[in-house]
């Protein structure tokens, strides 16, 4: 099966063409139905190929022409080419559905080679018709799709394909200009191939999945790889990120993911710098940044990976020297390796790995196996010492040996902090007085300095691991500042640069926290949401604003923790703050509007009524003041200009009328079948512009749209007047017809100075003239009222750039029922 995400991409060129590559393979391929569209190129395809001849079906005495499915099952060749599957069956015919058909022939043991474009599969009609907002009539199952053994996208550019439209490849001129500004829009093109090419994903998924399902594979395959890579904070971070890049690359449909964990790591300090630039590079390689705190950071980023059902998982190797991995004991990157489960590690060398020497954190802030590795250097380094000492020992060595005491103290203190110090200095004052301090092997002390000795030296030690505690409390104290500043910048960029600040405040409040639930609510209303319940655990509930609240689930808060969630309460009161201030804008916008209307109309009265009420008052004066003074000629200027005056001051007046109506919604309408062309002549007729300023060119039926002519004949007029108005001396103004699906369209084509398409709909607000400086004439509810007549009949008036400079106004209108083959023709094509 052949898939295309738009008519003319090449489906039955490509089907023809596999048809000949088969045929030359000895394969006996016959054509069971190949529509050409009269596109030359693809009749040419047709070569040798045998063509089984079609039947004749009489449908309200047309001949019409179909599928022959007897010819072919009684033929029976191994392969048959049948186009456009979507095709509804003119009534009469055996089946109603050209896949009905197909479904014959594949029962016979036939094979078929088939086209179909992606908007007439069942499941994604709503979905297209969104896009291109034109509803799809012809459709098939998707379970009948499924049951093709080769799917193949025949995929085109949508540049190349409104390209190959435009030179006439796929429709005849007269529909090329409407089918480029409708259907072939650049973004209804873009959308769909996407649209199909994804589809098309979904199916290979469905075939993986039925394939284990057939063979009972169990095991997990990834045909998709979702990349977390773990970002330090330093330089190595862009490294890591390029590199988890490329591992996604190599899987289509791969995610890359980034986490930063903020908390106590080991490392130097976060450089704030450095991981915004890395955050900007995440999204240029098309993945998301993820920012949490965490003290333990190996658990924090196994829990990360697996929330996101991650695949692999890439950190960078340890900043860490030999000697501070050795004191510090395994890194970051073996505890990930033996907590990861099934989760693929990735350990990635850099610049920056195995640095220079840092001393792990210290003290009583740190953690409790850190002090237990440090009562137990203690116990084993002091029998140590003791031995080694105990060899060298002499008379002159006491200086010496408490020096070394005093050394083992300090370091004891930098591996466990301040208890396992105290325990070392005890317990090596100890041993100094039993082991070196006469009499020996006693503890007692004979003279008292060396008993004042004993103390200093106990005192020394609480000192040294005193200073040694205060000092890693503080450096955890900045590490946490840190990452908490870190995280409060990410959050008022959140508030400032997303389209929805409050739902994204809550996702990263339930990212940072490691929450289950998180819920803003507006009484029993859901405002924004992320994660969900793990647990009948009662939510913790913060207010937010008069009738908002935070609720959130999950573990408790540490203290630090609740003041760093302070800061995002306040946050989001200031998100929520804005969207009512936005919804008030919105609600006062409308009212601002009307009275910028107000205003305006107020000016347009002031001059643009005076003007034909003074002159028709003057006239008329002049008249009965000294009438039977003046000439036969110059009673008559007179009474022409107080004709005129009152005319232009009635039509001034019909439009505040119209315009009235129009806003109030209560205009009449008259709708009876109407053939445009009777219009456009009916509005020619009215303005007399002479052949040399109009050209007309139509493209429609007689009797084909459903309208209120009277009304439609104001639009064409207004249109054509404004058109006529802009329009260059001596290059004609271009009146069209043309049908689009259920559409027909009146484009109405000057080349004039157009405008700028960033004010188009501007030229729609009525008492202004945009870009027109003669005021001598009307309110500016020319185009106004135009817009609003058209869109009273269900239809639309858009302004569109003419191709090399200009203003072209499109009116579109719904047709009413097609009939006979243009309607089949539209259908097969679409």
């Amino acid at each position: 099966m052949l898939l295309g995400a738009a008519p003319g991409v090449g489906k039955t060129y490509a089907m023809l063409e596999e048809g000949q590559r088969l045929i030359a393979d000895g394969q006996d391929v016959r054509i069971g139905l190949v529509e050409t569209h009269g596109r030359a190129g693809t009749a040419g395809r047709v070569g040798r190929i045998p063509v089984i001849p079609r039947q004749l079906v009489d449908y309200q005495g047309v001949a019409l022409e179909e599928m022959d499915i007897d010819a072919v099952l009684a033929v029976h060749p191994q392969i048959a080419l049948v186009d456009e599957l979507a095709h509804t069956n003119v009534r009469g015919s055996r089946n109603e559905k050209r896949w009905q058909d197909v479904d014959e022939l594949l029962e016979a043991g036939i094979d078929v080679i088939t086209t179909v474009n992606i908007q007439h599969i069942e499941s994604l009609n709503d979905v297209v018709e969104k896009i291109t907002g034109v509803p799809q009539r012809e459709t098939l199952p998707d379970s009948f799709l499924r049951r093709a053994d080769q799917i193949e996208v025949i995929d085109l550019a949508p540049q190349a394909l409104r390209d190959r439209l435009a030179g006439g490849v796929v429709y005849p001129a007269e529909r090329i200009d409407a089918a480029l500004s409708n259907y072939f829009r650049l973004g209804n093109l873009t959308a769909l191939r996407e649209l199909a090419l994804l589809w098309l994903a979904d199916e290979v998924d469905q075939a993986l999945l039925a394939y284990r399902s057939e063979h009972r594979i169990d095991a997990k395959w990834e045909a998709r790889e979702r990349v977390v890579v773990a970002l330090p904070g330093g330089p190595e971070g862009e490294t890591l990120l390029r590199r988890g890049a490329r591992v996604a690359a190599r899987s289509a449909g791969g995610e890359l993911f980034a986490v930063h964990v903020a908390g106590q790591d080991g490392l130097e300090p976060l450089n704030p710098g450095v991981l915004a630039q890395q955050r900007a590079l995440v999204q240029k390689l098309g993945g998301t940044f993820h920012q949490i705190v965490g003290d333990d950071i190996p658990q924090a980023l196994v829990e990360f990976a697996k929330s996101l059902n991650a695949t692999q998982l890439i950190i960078g190797v340890s900043r860490r020297g030999r000697i501070a991995a050795a004191l510090s004991g395994p890194g970051i990157g073996a505890t990930v390796i033996r907590e990861s489960g099934d989760l693929d590690v990735h350990i990635v060398t850099h610049a920056a790995a195995g640095g220079r020497f840092t001393l792990p954190p210290l003290g009583g802030a740190l953690s409790l196996k850190r002090q237990l590795a440090g009562f137990i250097f203690a116990l084993l380094a002091g029998p140590l010492l003791t031995w080694v000492l105990s060899i060298f020992r002499s008379a002159e060595s006491i200086t010496s040996d408490v020096l070394s005491y005093q050394l083992l103290v300090v370091l004891v203190a930098l591996v466990g902090g301040f208890w396992p110090a105290i325990f070392a200095a005890v317990l090596s004052g100890l041993t100094l007085d039993y082991f070196f301090v006469s009499p020996l092997y006693t503890i007692t002390i004979a003279e008292p300095l060396h008993a004042l000795a004993l103390m200093l030296y106990v005192l020394v030690a609480i000192v040294v691991s005193v200073v040694v505690d205060r000092s890693a409390r503080r450096s955890r104290q900045a590490r946490r500042s840190s990452a908490e500043s870190e995280l409060i910048q990410m959050v008022a960029n959140t508030v400032l640069e997303r389209e929805d600040p409050v739902s994204a405040l809550v996702e990263q409040t339930r990212e940072v926290f490691g929450l289950d639930r998180v819920q803003v609510l507006a009484g029993d209303r859901v405002l924004a949401s992320s994660g969900r319940s793990e647990g009948p655990a009662v939510p913790s509930v913060i207010p937010l604003t008069d009738d908002t609240s935070l609720q959130i689930e999950g573990r408790d808060l540490s203290g630090s923790e609740r003041r760093l969630l302070s800061v995002i309460v306040a946050q989001l009161e200031s998100a929520l703050d804005r969207e009512r201030l936005k919804q008030a804008a919105e609600q006062v916008e409308p009212l601002a509007a009307s009275d910028k209307i107000r205003g305006a109309l107020l000016s347009a009265l002031s001059h643009d009524l005076r003007r034909p009420l003074a002159a028709a008052t003057a006239a008329v004066g002049g008249l009965r003041e000294v009438g039977d003074e003046l000439s036969a000629e110059d009673r008559a200027e007179l009474i022409d200009a107080a004709r005129q005056s009152l005319g232009s001051l009635s039509e001034l007046v019909n439009d505040l009328l119209d315009v009235t109506r129009l806003q109030a919604g209560v205009i009449s309408l008259v709708t009876v079948p109407t053939d445009p062309a009777s219009v456009i002549a009916g509005a020619l007729d009215e303005l007399n512009p002479g052949p040399a300023l109009v050209r007309v060119n139509l493209g429609h039926e007689a009797n084909d749209i459903d309208c209120d002519p009277a009304l439609l004949q104001r639009v064409v007029v207004n249109l054509l007047t404004n058109a006529l108005r802009h329009q260059p001396e001596g290059s004609p103004t271009l009146i069209t017809t043309s049908v689009f699906k259920d559409f027909l369209e009146i484009r109405v084509v000057d080349n004039g100075p157009g405008i700028p398409p960033e004010r188009l709909d501007d030229v729609f607000v009525p008492f202004q003239r945009l870009g027109d400086t003669d005021n001598s004439t009307g309110l500016g509810l020319g185009l106004a009222l135009a817009r609003g007549f058209v869109e009273a009949m269900h239809g639309t008036l858009v302004p569109e750039e003419t191709p090399g400079g200009g203003l072209t106004m499109v009116v579109s209108l719904p047709r009413n029922q097609c009939s006979g083959l243009e309607a089949e023709e539209l259908q097969e094509e679409s």
